[in-house]
């Protein structure tokens, strides 16, 4: 089982990195401090993420976990110009080079014959939403729930399965940061469960879609947030 995922070098994708290479699976890791350096703000660097990866794999990859992206502010007061180019940054990298790698991976499992699967993290934002300063966030993360289920409809008869995963707040840097800034005690009386998750909780769902899930979830997307949301 060859496995490459995408933003593996910390935060949720370290520990979906751990958890999964604990199976015994050979995961073919991607991100900023270690794995194939790939810059999803450049739109070559996907295809080129892929055909790296897949050499990696002599030709074989099994499943795709799209966890790269960005969480950046976007004031909605700054200039026109900068608001428009934090939206084109924040959906290159967390939409759209998860998109290409989806395409590449359902077009590499249609020439094998034999299937493969996708898991995409997303958020709770795709459902939520998320604040002023995140409209581009919560849209890219919609549009990888909206393209997961797609993909579901439109290639299960192939066996290419695609499941997404929608984590609230999770202890990771980047979370840890947003927490502070925004009063971490008033955001954690938001979630019942009166903590954030653990990336090892993310971690072992995106392992069950990975590896375990039965073909008839296909298509599922499942909520990991403490039940700050539900729906």
């Amino acid at each position: 089982m060859t496995i490459l995922l995408t933003g593996s070098s910390r935060g949720i994708g370290a520990a979906i990195h751990q958890t999964l290479a604990a199976t015994g699976a050979t995961v073919i890791g991607h991100g900023t401090r270690s794995g194939i350096a790939a810059d999803f703000a450049d739109p070559a660097a996907p295809a080129a993420l892929w055909e790296t990866a897949l050499a990696q794999a002599n030709g074989t990859i099994d499943v795709l976990i799209n966890n790269a992206g960005v969480f950046e502010a976007s004031p909605l007061d700054q200039p026109h110009g900068d608001w428009v180019a934090d939206w084109e940054r924040t959906q290159r990298i967390n939409l759209t080079a998860a998109a290409e790698l989806c395409r590449l991976a359902v077009l590499h499992w249609q020439q094998r014959g034999s299937g493969g699967r996708i898991v995409n993290v997303a958020s709770r934002a795709a459902y939520r939403g998320d604040s002023p300063a995140h409209w581009h966030y919560a849209a890219a993360k919609a549009g990888m729930v909206a393209m997961t289920k797609t993909i579901a409809r439109g290639y299960a008869r192939d066996n290419i399965l695609a499941f997404a995963v929608c984590p609230g707040f999770t202890m990771t840097g980047m979370a840890e940061d947003y927490l502070s800034s925004r009063g971490g005690e008033q955001l954690l009386a938001d979630i019942p469960l009166g903590r954030v998750a653990a990336p090892e909780e993310i971690a072992d769902v995106a392992r069950f879609l990975a590896l375990d899930a039965p073909p008839s979830m296909t298509g599922a997307v499942l909520d990991v947030n403490g039940a700050s949301y539900v729906r």
